[in-house]
């Protein structure tokens, strides 16, 4: 079968499959992940498949018409992320009413895998919700025509009722699926896409899936993949950096952007002394926890690993207890000192508006952040998405204050706040954020540093410019 796999108009640059989507301050815009997972599987099963990035090319739907339409698919998918939910069902509308023949119309994505019902109700066009991890479930669809009854994973319209097939139990063997960069090569143009912690161009790959922490903030583990972590053979993950390597040599970096990289340190052992085995070259990034000792830091610095991104939240260790966060202060700072040590760098990810959150607790987390001193940092107010615990503790707390999904960002699509609690409004915490920044970054400190470390490193210029550049153009702006 023929299926258009798209990542649809929203907002130019806007992140739809990051974890918290938006249009970033740093001007990081990520590669349609999932959607490109799935386009790899569906190809190796024989079906022809147009892989579209409306928000990565720019644009608007109508641009894209007279491709689309001359693919003529069988199948839509529509990606779909909580803030633009309501314009992604009406992009799938569009699309199918372009066909005189029924097309079957899917989403994909977190927000209807949480709201399987209330999504349908948003519009007719909705004829399938391939729920969580969709690779295997599209396959199957296509496999029996785009007839979705008895598809696991799936729900469906069947004359006006909404049927919940059973679910789908997780994939335990992902070295099934092809290589996601080849996936890029073939249907994506690499320097849409940047990083800004990342040396670019960069490529972003997924060693496994699954975390088996409990954070109760993180929609992926909780909405998508489970808590488990399930990975592929350390030999398929070096095959395709070799593969990377040698076939898209304009790439700088590889971004291992699991939940948690290092949830099996055994398993990076034995991917870094394969790395190191076969002399692969490109250095990597990698998503970890702050209980990551020393010995294993060193292996993956001697391994090409340049950057480790550890979520910190909090300074507060009552915040951190109250978010399921299961890591110290201490483990934090003992983190940092083996990691400089290591020779890493690191890029800090700091939180507000959590359980427990006060603005005594805000302020110890800046101050937290200064004293960790990383290379680079993030400061997020909490968002709150369907099927978390999170999103369940503002809802029963009454907490939420937006009438619509759309409010979950700004007009111009950063992170806003929709969680007002007894301490703190949503204005302060987004305000909190960008103060916190300013703080960080334009430290004369930090701002030495950074200079000596472009001196030093060139390689860092680029991304650091641009990264910057982006970052002071928000600095003294107020999102409303």
């Amino acid at each position: 079968m023929k299926l258009l796999l798209l990542n649809p108009p929203f907002l130019p640059k806007y992140s739809r499959s990051s974890r918290s989507p938006a249009v970033t301050k740093s001007g990081t815009i990520y590669y349609p992940l999932w959607l490109a997972h799935a386009t790899g599987l569906l190809e190796k099963r024989g079906h022809e498949v147009l892989l579209l990035d409306v928000p990565a090319r720019g644009g608007v739907i109508e641009d894209y018409r007279e491709r689309i339409v001359g693919f003529n698919p069988d199948i839509i998918v529509v990606d779909t992320s909580t803030p633009s939910i309501e314009s992604d069902v009406a992009c799938l509308a569009t699309l199918k009413e372009w066909f005189a023949d029924r097309k079957v119309g899917v989403l994909v994505g977190t927000h209807p895998t949480a709201l399987v019902h209330e999504t349908c109700a948003l519009s007719p066009a909705v004829d399938v919700i391939a729920r969580g991890e969709y690779d295997w479930s599209l396959a199957e669809l296509a496999d029996r025509g785009g007839i979705p009854d008895g598809v696991p994973g799936l729900s469906w319209r069947n004359n006006g009722q909404i049927v919940d097939n059973p679910e789908r139990a997780p994939a335990e063997n992902l070295d099934e699926l092809p290589f996601v960069s080849a996936v890029y090569k073939k249907h994506l143009v690499i320097t849409d896409y940047f990083y800004a912690h990342c040396r670019n161009p960069v490529v972003s790959i997924f060693a496994g899936r699954g975390c088996p922490n409990r954070c109760f903030y993180c929609v992926y583990p909780q909405v998508m993949f489970g808590n488990r972590y399930r990975h592929r053979s350390a030999a398929h993950l070096v095959d395709e950096l070799a593969y990377i390597e040698r076939e898209l040599p304009e790439v700088r970096e590889v971004l291992i952007d699991d939940d948690n990289f290092t949830a099996d340190q055994a398993f990076v052992a034995e991917v870094c002394q394969e790395i190191i085995q076969r002399s692969i070259r490109i250095p990597w990034t990698a998503e970890v926890r702050v209980n990551l000792p020393y010995d294993v830091m060193r292996l993956m610095r001697a391994a090409g690993c340049r950057l480790l991104v550890a979520g910190f939240e909090s300074g507060d260790q009552g915040v951190l207890n109250a978010i399921n966060k299961n890591a110290t202060l201490e483990q934090a700072r003992r983190f940092m000192q083996d990691a400089r040590k290591a020779g890493l760098r690191v890029h800090g990810c700091f939180m507000v508006g959590n359980r427990g959150e006060t603005r005594a607790t805000m302020y110890a987390t800046l101050r937290f952040a200064l004293e960790l001193d990383s290379d680079t940092v993030q400061f997020f107010p909490l968002m709150v998405y369907p099927g978390t615990e999170a999103y369940r503790w503002a809802s029963e707390n009454r907490y939420v204050v937006a009438r619509s999904w759309r409010e979950w960002l700004t007009a111009d699509g950063m992170h806003s706040c929709v969680v007002k609690t007894e301490w703190l409004s949503p204005e302060e915490l987004v305000d909190f954020c960008d103060y916190a920044r300013r703080r960080f970054y334009l430290r004369p400190r930090y701002l030495m540093r950074k200079a000596f470390d472009v001196i030093l490193h060139p390689g860092e210029f680029s991304r650091t410019a641009k990264a910057g550049v982006s970052l002071v153009g928000h600095f003294f702006r107020r999102h409303r």
